[in-house]
């Protein structure tokens, strides 16, 4: 009987008692009976009161939910969009934020308390636990991405989830807080296949996606090793062969192959790719499929099943249940889509469609699956000072140490199994689609210029399996990929500066844009940017009143474009901490200049300047920054800090070219005006871009030779947009003479200075 059973018959109970014993000799039964009514009475009183936040707690599982299908769908329109059909893990990876939002989405499996008594409160629980099975084996790329120690970090703080869920559903099954609830398949009920059955799939199927993802992580060092190998060899070689080959090549011609050359090694020897595309993937994607199956079983016996007459909503979570079932079923579909199209990559290498001896060599295990063990296993023991505390130690670790190597051993294999199966059946597609094309006409082959291309592209393939070969078209594809990029890049190309560097007519501006005939203000100079005397000299032009609106925004689009070029050169090739702290310096000052119109809080309207003569205006920054200067110089007692202020930086930039400006200004016969002095700010501002622009192949280059494995690919990627968006800006320098250089040294301004004085005859 119900608690709502036995209070309803104890009442009447008490009740008849009191009529049939008038005389109360059943008094103080009767009494008993009806304090452990209201004792019952009142602990409902008290559960409903603790049960009412968890509708909200409820909401709080579906909003998490909702936000892993977010993170889950982004990194799928992102690999339809960059037609990356392995789905690498951008959005939805492994991390702390990740772990917390998928606790807060597992609330249901790890809830003790709550009884769960209808189906859709069953459903709900084992529907978590379809959701946590794909997000696993989504998140298995993820793991490629990461250093060693994070990846440590977030797998023990995943196992930990994982245990404890495990722990949990072994505790509800046993108290029967999940139960034997039987499901109607194909028609009728199923006497063996109950939720409990369910259940306890879903941990095997969890264990075994936690054990494939130990599994992987400890192949993951030891994989990107074997691709920095031979990513160096490849690369020494490419560098070689481009020399011979491209010397008479245009300069957008040798970039072009320069970067597409490293995108397919990019590419192909992402660590992300790689993992998505070895059999431990294949066989997650498999476990995908069986869980989704699992999962609409149990979803659609909610409105479609019979589980007698049964009142629903009676958890304490009451209507947000629904909302946590048809989120996180929504998540299981979302979820799975990745795992099964990372299943079908294995199509994408031409030995799994041409069947061979390799296929059925599935129980060889691979040195570098076990290569990381076998390193702990031989390692020393140091912390302990015993000889044998040691040996004891030393022993026991080997010993432990042996079994995982034969666990990894029986992971990988199961997985190639799994993984051999799937090829079967891709082998058996090809051969009926191969039979299929024989019936109709054979259009004979045309030889392109492509496939000279796909050709030379298959140098630069990498992958941990010599034995395993890019199928021609995927390799089209990641070389299509790599054009229509830079193409779209290319249409980002910034009219207003490629009409700014018309401008100029060579690389004057950077010799006299400053003279060494202006005092210093400072005991040690603060070297010159590309960037500083650029943005300097905006600042001067931006506070002319009387040039047209159209005109300054046209500049201050021009220059801040042309800034996110320099800015990109001075990261690559200015490395020394004092150009890193002018850089940053410069965007900050920048910014406060394009969005607030102000050069350290001084306004640069043209109000301000109303009536002014251009002299009189360059004189007014020269004042401002000479008093700035000698302030912040006072405050330091003359002694330069290690982290020069950017006031001072920008302070010192502006004293100097205003004082040149000035110097020019008295030795002409005639003063400046707007106009003039406008455009001569413009030449000396295209002058200084042109100069540091002769650096972008050089930075391009710098970019594809990334040495961190794991930020490679968005490194070329960047690369090849800032070739897209800086061709025609190339092509206009090619046409200029260069100065004959040190290639070194072209990348610092002041170098360039010392270089076209020394040149004046």
């Amino acid at each position: 009987m119900d608690t709502l059973g036995y209070v309803h018959g104890s009442c009447w109970e008490v009740w008849s008692d009191l009529l049939d014993d008038p005389s109360g000799n059943y008094y103080l039964l009767a009494m008993n009976k009806l304090y452990d009514i209201c004792s019952i009475v009142d602990s409902w009183e008290v559960q409903g009161k603790y049960s009412e936040p968890m509708v909200l707690i409820g909401i709080y599982i579906a909003t998490a939910s909702l936000l892993c299908i977010l993170a889950m769908a982004a990194d799928l329109l992102q690999g339809f969009r960059n037609n990356k059909l392995w789905f690498p893990c951008r959005y939805f990876s492994l991390n702390a934020a990740s772990i917390t939002v998928i606790t807060v989405a597992m609330k249901l499996p790890v809830d003790l308390s709550s009884d769960m008594p209808s189906y859709m409160d069953q459903a709900a629980k084992l529907g978590s636990l379809a959701f946590m099975c794909t997000m696993m084996a989504t998140l298995m790329p993820s793991l490629a991405a990461m250093d060693n120690k994070t990846l440590l970090a977030n797998m023990i703080g995943l196992s930990i989830l994982v245990i404890t869920m495990v722990v949990n559903i072994f505790i509800d099954i046993y108290t029967g807080a999940i139960k034997h609830i039987n499901l109607n398949l194909l028609g009728f009920y199923s006497t063996s296949f109950d939720c409990v059955v369910i259940a306890c799939i879903y941990m095997a199927t969890i264990l075994l996606l936690l054990m494939i993802m130990i599994s992987a992580s400890l192949t993951i060092p030891t994989s990107k090793e074997i691709l920095e190998v031979k990513y160096q060899t490849t690369n020494k070689a490419s560098l070689t062969d481009q020399h011979l080959q491209l010397t008479q090549m245009p300069e957008i011609e040798k970039l072009t192959q320069h970067v597409r050359s490293y995108w397919v090694m990019a590419e192909t020897g992402s660590p992300q790719f790689v993992m998505a595309s070895n059999p431990l993937s294949t066989a997650s994607g498999v476990i995908c499929v069986i869980v989704l199956i699992l999962n609409l079983i149990v979803v659609f016996e909610v409105p479609f099943g019979y589980h007698g007459v049964e009142k629903v909503y009676q958890s304490a979570y009451r209507r947000s249940i629904l909302f946590i079932l048809i989120t996180q079923s929504i998540g299981v579909v979302v979820g799975t889509i990745a795992p099964i199209f990372r299943w079908f990559s294995v199509l994408s290498f031409k030995s799994i469609t041409k069947w061979n001896g390799t296929h059925l060599v599935i129980f060889k295990v691979e040195k570098y699956w076990t290569q990381k063990l076998h390193e702990w296993k031989q390692s020393p023991i140091h912390f302990l000072s015993g000889h044998r505390s040691r040996t004891l130690v030393y022993n026991s670790k080997g010993i432990i140490i042996s079994l995982c190597i034969k666990l990894q051993k029986v992971i990988v294999i199961l997985c190639k199994v799994i993984s051999l199966i799937s090829r079967i059946i891709a082998i058996f597609v090809v051969y009926c689609w191969k039979s299929l094309k024989k019936e109709r006409p054979i259009t004979p082959p045309v030889v392109s210029r492509t496939d000279n291309i796909n050709g030379d592209l298959s140098n630069y393939v990498l992958q941990v399996h010599d034995e395993v070969e890019l199928a021609a078209k995927t390799l089209m594809r990641i070389s299509n990929s790599m054009s229509s990029f830079i193409l779209k890049a290319g249409k980002e190309q910034n009219k207003d500066l490629l009409e700014l560097l018309e401008k100029s007519t060579g690389f004057k501006g950077v010799e006299n844009f400053d003279t060494d005939h202006v005092p210093s203000l400072l005991p040690v100079d603060i070297v010159n940017s590309w960037s500083l005397p650029i943005f300097t000299l905006t600042c001067i032009a931006v506070a002319l009143p009387n040039i047209s609106k159209d005109t300054i925004k046209r500049l201050l689009r021009s220059v801040g474009e042309g800034l996110s070029y320099t800015h990109q050169v001075e990261e690559s090739l200015n490395c020394e901490k004092e150009y890193v702290n002018i850089r940053k310096a410069t965007i900050i000052l920048w910014n406060e200049v394009e969005h607030k119109c102000k050069w350290l809080d001084k306004a640069l309207e043209k109000d301000s300047f109303k009536g002014k003569t251009a002299t009189e205006i360059v004189k007014w920054f020269s004042d401002g920054a000479k008093e700035i200067v000698r302030e912040i110089n006072g405050g330091i007692s003359g002694e330069m800090v290690e982290n020069t202020p950017k006031e001072l930086i920008a302070a010192n930039s502006m004293y100097r070219i205003a004082e040149t400006i000035l110097l020019r200004d008295k030795t002409n016969t005639e003063h400046i005006n707007e106009e003039q002095l406008f455009a001569l700010l413009n030449g000396k501002i295209a002058d200084i871009l042109c100069a540091c622009f002769t650096n972008i192949p050089r930075v391009i280059t710098v970019k594809c030779n990334e040495s961190v494995i794991e930020k490679r690919e968005a490194s070329v990627k960047a690369a090849a947009k800032l070739l897209g968006k800086t061709s025609k800006i190339i092509e206009r320098l090619e046409t200029c003479e260069l100065p004959s250089m040190d290639p070194d040294k072209m990348a610092y301004i002041d170098e360039w200075r010392l270089y076209l004085k020394q040149s004046i005859p």
